[in-house]
């Protein structure tokens, strides 16, 4: 029994069915869904629970979870100055369903440091959405005799190494504004680097360390009394505490050391899903609450797109490059 030949015309519809059959599937092999986001995304934050980064990713995260009706998971990987947790997101599955928060060190401050890195942050992640443009505030133990920053440059200057700073690490941004003050002031302090804002936090207050460039967690025990507000390390005064200079007015012309902190994706991630994300994120950042959550560490909302994140990130790569050649600073 022979076949009768299909009519070229129906030969033609089965291909392009088929043709958007293979597409169909090519797009849930690359989302793991036709829908997505369609089970939960977790959030790896590259720093310890408690700082900056983590307290962003949490504030943001309850919103999200709303709007795309998946639960969002925070898992913190701290280490190698946020190179840990950025390491697991850029070899992870580039489906949207694993994103790294984190400060904008570790694209545009890391590989300064690091002679070599196990993954290249520029080419194994994609810019999501920036969240929060972060300050540091310059605060002191109130046993410190200096009341304002003028004094402290001259006790500092007056006493060569006898002052000591904490940070979150080698690298961090509040160790590279560390830095960047005891280049401009003309002084020298030792540096002590800790695991995370917070540990160096609760050094501060115990007393083990004598100020730090706090990036806005120290802030609640600047209102208690128990730490002393000298300066922030911006290049405008906080709404916060209007009345508190800046390092560039008090003398230090041009210092900077805000960072943006933000959201990654893994390298191929689909650009649809990318553009969803931001739209998500950029309504969330919106939010009274969110934004509060935000100032409440002395940062500030910054929406925006990935190609906006991408420019601030290069922007800063060159500032502190230049900073991280001029000190030597280099990586544990």
């Amino acid at each position: 029994m022979t076949s009768t030949p299909l009519p070229s015309k129906r030969r033609l519809a089965l291909a392009a069915a088929a043709a958007a059959l293979l597409v169909c599937a090519q797009a849930q092999a690359n989302t793991g869904s036709s829908a997505w986001p369609a089970k939960p995304i977790k959030v790896i934050v590259n720093f310890p629970p408690g700082g900056a980064a983590d307290q962003i990713a949490r504030a943001i995260s309850q919103p999200l979870q709303e709007a795309l009706k998946q639960p969002v998971v925070i898992e913190n990987r701290a280490g190698a100055n946020g190179n840990v947790g950025g390491e697991a997101v850029a070899r992870a599955p580039a489906d949207g369903y694993t994103l790294l928060m984190s400060s904008g060190g570790m694209v545009s401050v890391n590989p300064h440091l690091y002679a070599r890195m196990s993954f290249d942050p520029a080419k194994d992640l994609v810019p999501v959405a920036a969240a929060a443009r972060v300050l540091v505030f310059l605060v002191t133990k109130p046993s410190l005799p200096p009341a304002n920053v003028q004094e402290f440059i001259a006790y500092a200057r007056a006493n060569p190494g006898k002052l000591s700073y904490g940070s979150p690490g080698n690298g961090s941004s509040p160790h590279l504004a560390g830095e960047m003050f005891k280049s401009q002031a003309g002084l020298f302090a030792l540096h002590v680097p800790y695991r995370g804002a917070a540990p160096a936090l609760q050094d501060l207050l115990a007393g083990q360390v004598d100020y730090s460039f706090d990036p806005g967690i120290a802030l609640q025990q600047v209102r208690a009394g128990k730490l002393r507000l000298l300066a922030v390390g911006s290049p405008k005064r906080s709404p916060l505490f209007p009345d508190v200079p800046t390092l560039d007015e008090a003398g230090l012309r041009g210092f900077d050391a805000d960072t943006v902190f933000g959201f990654y994706a893994p390298a191929g991630t689909p650009p649809e899903v990318v553009a969803q994300l931001n739209a998500q994120i950029n309504r969330a950042l919106a939010l009274p609450a969110v934004k509060e959550r935000i100032a409440s560490l002395g940062g500030e909302a910054v929406p925006g797109s990935p190609a906006d994140f991408q420019r601030r990130a290069a922007a800063d790569s060159q500032r502190f490059g230049a900073l991280i050649r001029e000190r030597k600073i280099a990586a544990d």
